[in-house]
Parts: structure tokens; C-alpha cells; sequence
């Protein structure tokens, strides 16, 4: 029965959606990729807010269910069967009467499995495709075999554009750039490498007496350069996010001064490589949103970049990756060990980072592994010394927010600072 409702509650909110779009005809920005949707979804809607009125959803509103609420309205996360009668509702109201709807959407499209992307654009097709990244072990790589059949599958964001359409693609990404071929109308580019054509130049991870503080770049265009300055946040992914809106931005007539001050308004997301206060006077990258191979080794590099006393490193699984997953856990330990001075695991899959650590010459010393976050927590809260700036990642499966709720130096803040803390999440 329950299987039924929900059946007919997609096929509802997908019918609604489709209609809302063909009614009103909003521009509509689709994101994709393995790594950076909701980050480049905040910075494109941070810039594009300054020229057009703006619809993004909060969360992960990606897939069958989630991509039609985005539509429909300003929601975070659906809680319960009730929550549904809301945006039924409203998309009904929104139906029969002629009622102000944004100019732009914004939308993330998810693929966890074959055939999710073809189903979302079976609601609406993108105006403007971005493809963030898929990496050589793109996130749930187990349910397609390779990184070959998880590109195929977000390429079709980009086939589905038609003459008119625009593709933003990240050139520093193979997997990425090779579906440059796949769209029918105008390309552009974005990355750190020569070539790019919104290219970042002269990144810096800033911090100021031991403080993380946020980030600083260049962007530069056809002969012209910003600089943009986020704070806040760590990481080339963030520049990169901020890259891909800024092509969007360019795309519907902003000009690089526009896009810098729009950048400067853009906050991040709770999980996503953001500077929380630590006790004992240390800095907590709060990175725990998700996990894949990609954004592990992008997250150690930023801890390997930062000044400070002792640089630890608290990683819990990387889920989904099938086939992958011992040899994709092991090269982060690997990577890690020429980068922590402390290294703490949380979970089964996680075991084999300690274990690529260990080869690579970290001491035994200075690796612990848990099988749970809540007792890694605990250990963290009592190594922890001032200065030290620790870095927590993992999948969502392994809850390493819970580490840092233990660490925190203004756990009273939770709900305003770290990701999951709502609803079923609280209660397990």
C-alpha cells in the first residue's frame, strides 16, 4: 500500500511540476554532476539573484520527488505524508490561477542509478546545463559498473539542450569535457587549467594567526580579471562552484564586476567544506555532508594547504562505490599519511584509509579507527590540543556530523551550523 501512495504521489507531483513549467516558462539552470551540485546551485542563484528573481530550493532536492517540490516551491526537505498535502496544494493553486513565479529555477539532477537524469527531464529539460565533475571513482559508481556508464548517464543533462541551450562544462574534468561533443548549441568552459574559458587563477586558502578564514582568486574572461574573496569556506571546489556560476552568469549578460559582488554574498552550505569553531581553541573543517573519492582528496589537500599546529584528519566511509571501494579507500590513506599528523577512522570501508596510511608510513601511533562516529567523537574531543585544525568528511551513511557535535565549541548552535540535524536524523 505504502509502495502505491508513493507511486502515485511521483507521478502527481511530476505531472503538477510539468505543468508549472510549461505554464510560466522560467529559465531553468539544471546542475549535474558527482561532486558540487549543491555548492554550484547556491553560488549560480548568489549570482543570478543580482539581475532576475531567483527560485533555489534549500537541501538536496535532486531526484524523483525532490526535483518537482523544488519546482513547485521554497522548500528545504519533505517530513512526513502530511508535509505533501502542502505543495499539492499550492501547485494547484499556482495551476489555475495566473500567480507571480520566479524568472529563474535553479535545480540539482541527481543519478544514483541508470535512468534517473532521463526521468527528471522527463519533468523539465534545462535552459542552461552545468556539469560539476565525475571523477575517474564518481559517487555511486556501484550502481553503473564504471565512470564511463556514470558520465554517459549525466551527459544526458547535456543532450537534452536543444540549439539554443547552453552548456557549462568543467574543463579540468576529462569525463567532463568530453561531453563538449554532446551539445547541439554554445559551450563554455570553466577550471583552473589553461584553456578554461572562465579560468581561476591565484587561489589561496586564507587564514589569519592560525584561522582558517575563507578563500581568495582570481577570475578572468576573455582578457578581463576579478578578484573574489568568500569567507567562511575552504577549498578549490568552492572557486570552482563559484567559476560555474560565474559562466552562467556570463551567459545571461553579467559582466565579471557583477558576478565578483554577487560571489561575495555567497554562503556556502552546512557540510560542505565550512570553518566551524572548534573547543579548545582549535578550527573544524566541517566537510560531512558527502563523500567520494574526489572530494576526500580535494578536502585532505586543503587541510595539507592550511597553517597549524597539528593537522588532523577525521574520515569516515565513502559509500557506493562497489568495486572500488578497498582501492579508493586505501589511495586517500595514502594521501593522507604524507599530510596528518593524526588520522582517525570511522567505520568498516573506512579501515582500509588506515590501512593505506600505515603503508604509506604514518606510525600506528597515530592512526586510531572506530566503528562508530559517536565513539570517535569522544576520542577527538579528548586528543583535540589548541591550534590544531581538524578536518571531518564522510558519507552520508557514516554520520560524521556526530563527530563534530562532540568537538564543537558552540554546540547550542547545531541546527544553525551542521548538516542532518532534523527530523529521523536526530532520532538514530
Amino acid at each position: 500500500m505504502k509502495n502505491f501512495l508513493l507511486n502515485q504521489l511521483r507521478v502527481l507531483l511530476k505531472n503538477m511540476a510539468r505543468n508549472l513549467v510549461r505554464k510560466y516558462r522560467p529559465l531553468v539552470v539544471g546542475i549535474t554532476g558527482s561532486v558540487g551540485k549543491t555548492s554550484t546551485k547556491l553560488a549560480t542563484a548568489a549570482v543570478l539573484k543580482s539581475k532576475f528573481n531567483v527560485r533555489v530550493p534549500g537541501g538536496n532536492l535532486n531526484n524523483e520527488l525532490g526535483l518537482p517540490l523544488a519546482i513547485i516551491g521554497e522548500y528545504k526537505a519533505a517530513s512526513g505524508w502530511l508535509f505533501w498535502l502542502r505543495p499539492v496544494f499550492r501547485a494547484a493553486i499556482w495551476s489555475v490561477f495566473r500567480l507571480p513565479y520566479p524568472e529563474v529555477v535553479v535545480l540539482e539532477y541527481g543519478a544514483d542509478r541508470p535512468g534517473d537524469i532521463g526521468y527528471l527531464l522527463g519533468i523539465v529539460k534545462p535552459d542552461i546545463a552545468v556539469v560539476t565533475a565525475v571523477g575517474e571513482v564518481p559517487v555511486h559508481v556501484e550502481f553503473y559498473g564504471n565512470a564511463e556508464a556514470v558520465a554517459a548517464e549525466k551527459a544526458r543533462l547535456v543532450r537534452s539542450l536543444g540549439v539554443n541551450g547552453i552548456a557549462i562544462l568543467n574543463f579540468d574534468d576529462q569525463q567532463t569535457i568530453d561531453m563538449r561533443s554532446k551539445a547541439k548549441g554554445k559551450v563554455i568552459t570553466f577550471g583552473f587549467s589553461a584553456g578554461a574559458e572562465v579560468r581561476i587563477t591565484s587561489f589561496e586558502n586564507r587564514s589569519n594567526d592560525g584561522q582558517p578564514v575563507g578563500i581568495a582568486f582570481k577570475l578572468e574572461y576573455e582578457g578581463g580579471f576579478v578578484p573574489v574573496r568568500i569567507d567562511g569556506v575552504l577549498g578549490k571546489s568552492h572557486a570552482a562552484a563559484a567559476a560555474a556560476a560565474a559562466a552562467v552568469g556570463l551567459a545571461k549578460g553579467l559582466n565579471l564586476v557583477q558576478i565578483s559582488e554577487a560571489l561575495s554574498a555567497y554562503p556556502g552550505e552546512r557540510g560542505r567544506a565550512r570553518i566551524v569553531a572548534g573547543i579548545k581553541g582549535s578550527w573544524i573543517i566541517d566537510d560531512t555532508y558527502n563523500a567520494a573519492p574526489l572530494s576526500t582528496n580535494a578536502a585532505l589537500e586543503v587541510l595539507k594547504d592550511l597553517p597549524a599546529k597539528r593537522k588532523v584528519a577525521v574520515l569516515g566511509d565513502m559509500a557506493e562505490l562497489g568495486k572500488y571501494t578497498v582501492e579508493a579507500h586505501d589511495a586517500t590513506g595514502a594521501l593522507a599519511a604524507g599530510i596528518v599528523d593524526l588520522l582517525v577512522t570511522v567505520g568498516s570501508k573506512a579501515k582500509f584509509i588506515a590501512e593505506g596510511a600505515a603503508g604509506l608510513g604514518l606510525a600506528k601511533e597515530k592512526i586510531l579507527s572506530f566503528d562508530l562516529p559517536d565513539e570517535a567523537g569522544l576520542k577527538v574531543q579528548e586528543l583535540i590540543r589548541p591550534g590544531d585544525v581538524v578536518l571531518v568528511k564522510g558519507s552520508q551513511s557514516a554520520r560524521m556530523e556526530k563527530v563534530i557535535l562532540e568537538v564543537m565549541a558552540e554546540p547550542e548552535k547545531a541546527k544553525q551550523l551542521l548538516v542532518r540535524q532534523y527530523g529521523r536524523w536526530l532520532k538514530n
